[in-house]
């Protein structure tokens, strides 16, 4: 019972002592704070909880966590997150990056986490620009932008997460705003539940050098019209007043809007989240402004072998059947001369 009623946590009992240092107006305050709302939610101890991250303005989030931590250097928080938990697989471990250190310097890293379904929670700041170096532009930057390093605006085709997760066989993707905490507590406690790698990409603000890049589809104005939360086994709807939808058009989504053309509520796609084959939930994931809503909420999750699951089965059926049972077993086996 002692046990129990130390786990009934609050947000405070996750908040660090250190000054949180991030600029005013950044959306990286949001994204603490929605964190530090889900843990609670949780029931892990907090000893049992770990935050890892690489380089970048969102890589100062250990600091504001009173839970273990680990700052590591510039793309290398999926490798880091990676070995604490294969070394310790009942840890609850969350890696913390962005799009610039998961995608350029730390892509084979991220890429390889995935495709390894190891057992962590990576939440990926994308703000669409590197913000600690003072605005460069990075791997998910529209073509076209001009920064400090693109000042002709960049030739480049951008990175979409979601395809790059879902293309790197991964079992669980989300999408979020970084103003929406409501939105993004749930994500996280659905996060932190999913075996295997979970990847939310967190549509975040960098106020001083990219101010206001993901305005066009979250504004207040216009994100019940270019926006879809999506929820599993429920409709995919969206608009101001509910009056829009998704089809299936062939092998394309299209946009309807309900009473046109006798198109009804019953018409409208379920959302399946846990559908195996990926193909409808790539094309959610690939929606853009303006041709159709973008997806955000939980818009993958399904079950997979894990890693260390499978690490640690495999060493343990070596055991069982190896003829070596100890150091002497070794050093006598094979081919063996005794020298006289």
């Amino acid at each position: 019972m002692a046990e129990a009623q130390s786990l009934q946590y609050t947000p405070k009992d996750f908040k660090s002592d250190q000054e949180v240092r991030w600029c005013p107006g950044c959306g990286d305050h949001a994204v603490l704070n929605a964190v530090q709302k889900a843990l609670p939610e949780l029931g892990i101890p907090k000893e049992k909880v770990v935050f890892i991250s690489g380089i970048g303005c969102s890589s100062r989030f250990p600091y504001y966590m009173d839970t273990y931590g680990f700052h590591g250097i510039h793309g290398r928080a999926a490798a880091i997150a990676s070995g604490v938990k294969i070394a310790n697989p009942d840890l609850s471990v969350w890696e913390i990056t962005g799009d610039g250190d998961a995608l350029a310097i730390g892509g084979n890293h991220f890429i390889h986490a995935i495709r390894r379904n190891i057992d962590i929670n990576l939440i990926l700041f994308n703000n669409e620009i590197y913000g600690l170096t003072k605005g460069q532009y990075s791997p998910t930057s529209e073509k076209g932008l001009v920064t400090k390093t693109s000042p002709f605006g960049t030739v480049e085709e951008p990175f979409s997460v979601g395809e790059l997760v879902i293309g790197a066989k991964g079992k669980f993707f989300a999408r979020t705003v970084d103003s929406n905490v409501t939105l993004s507590t749930q994500i996280y406690i659905e996060a932190a539940r999913h075996k295997g790698t979970s990847v939310v990409e967190v549509l975040q603000n960098c106020v001083i050098f990219n101010d206001a890049i993901h305005e066009v589809v979250t504004g207040k104005e216009v994100r019940d019209d270019r926006t879809i939360i999506l929820k599993h086994g429920e409709p995919m709807i969206f608009g101001k007043d509910n009056g829009k939808g998704l089809v299936l058009d062939g092998l394309k989504l299209k946009v309807v809007k309900i009473g046109e053309n006798g198109i009804t509520k019953d018409d409208l796609m379920v959302h399946d989240a846990h559908e195996t084959n990926p193909g409808i939930q790539y094309m959610l994931a690939h929606m853009g402004y303006p041709d159709y809503p973008v997806a955000l909420g939980v818009i993958r999750s399904v079950t997979g072998n894990t890693y260390e699951t499978d690490v640690e089965d495999q060493i343990n059926s070596v055991r069982e059947n190896s003829k070596i049972k100890s150091m002497d077993d070794l050093l006598v086996s094979g081919s063996v001369w005794k020298v006289e």
